[in-house]
């Protein structure tokens, strides 16, 4: 509890019981998360101002301690009252604006020495169990003060790219190299459209007139080939190795189909 020890020093004139000093151990953990003393007692008094310190006062009653707090931001404006039964000390805390209301039962003897009030650095126990009593038992139900608590949220330069939702993700991950693709004309690329048909690429083994880039006017394979192949043989867009010659409006007889009319002579 960083900050207590020179506050328990400055009031360790007034503490001369072990609640005593648990109310200042109480105090420190509400000036730690953003509040500030104004005073002693359930009504404000002439000139009060934010303090970190205990108020004049503030040990009088040994049976109901009563302090007043207001958060830095001043949103929040806090009645404590630490009222002792037995050997328990019950937190009743207020928040006169929102009216909210939050308990917390201690039980003093967990966390005071009794015989080392003239200690400090044996009077407390059990410290952070305390502070973690503090601050889900009254903090977290009445609301952190402003900038306690808070984290500004991240600014939009540094969310992922894959995690915008209104951003299209990148055709291939960013900084990553295009795909090779070898050149037609390299020795290297032969054979490549065969092991690859639908990629477009060149260098395939199996000669195909439609692609070869030697134009060829009304070539429709699907349409059929006169004296070849009917309409139909063919599916539309499939690759076609022709297997006689290929022309269109070819006139006369097919020499390498029929001979002459009237030959007998097969060898010819």
């Amino acid at each position: 509890m960083a900050g207590l020890e020179p506050l328990y020093a400055w009031a360790r004139p007034a503490i001369s019981r072990p609640q005593d000093a648990l109310v200042c151990g109480i105090h420190w953990e509400l000036i730690r998360h953003g509040y500030r003393c104004l005073g002693a007692g359930d009504q404000p008094g002439p000139d009060e101002r934010k303090s970190e310190l205990l108020p004049a006062g503030w040990e009088a009653n040994k049976e109901v301690y009563t302090l007043r707090y207001k958060s830095m931001d001043d949103a929040y404006e806090l009645l404590l009252k630490a009222i002792m039964v037995e050997d328990s000390m019950i937190l009743n805390v207020m928040d006169r604006r929102s009216q909210k209301v939050a308990d917390v039962t201690l039980a003093v003897a967990d966390y005071i020495n009794p015989e080392h009030l003239d200690d400090f650095h044996k009077v407390y126990k059990n410290t952070e169990e305390l502070k973690t009593r503090i601050t889900s038992g009254i903090i977290t139900p009445l609301g952190p003060p402003a900038g306690k608590g808070r984290k500004e949220p991240e600014s939009k330069e540094d969310v992922p790219w894959d995690e915008n939702p209104l951003r299209f993700p990148p055709r291939q991950p960013m900084g990553a190299r295009a795909p090779h693709r070898p050149s037609p004309l390299s020795p290297f690329a032969v054979g490549g459209e065969d092991l690859d048909p639908f990629r477009g690429r060149g260098g395939g083994m199996i000669v195909d007139p439609l692609r070869s880039g030697i134009p060829h006017p009304g070539i429709d394979p699907s349409s059929g080939i006169p004296g070849g192949l009917p309409p139909g043989a063919v599916p539309p867009g499939a690759r076609f190795d022709p297997f006689s010659p290929i022309g269109v409006g070819r006139s006369g007889p097919d020499p390498d189909h029929l001979p002459p009319p009237g030959y007998d002579d097969m060898f010819m």
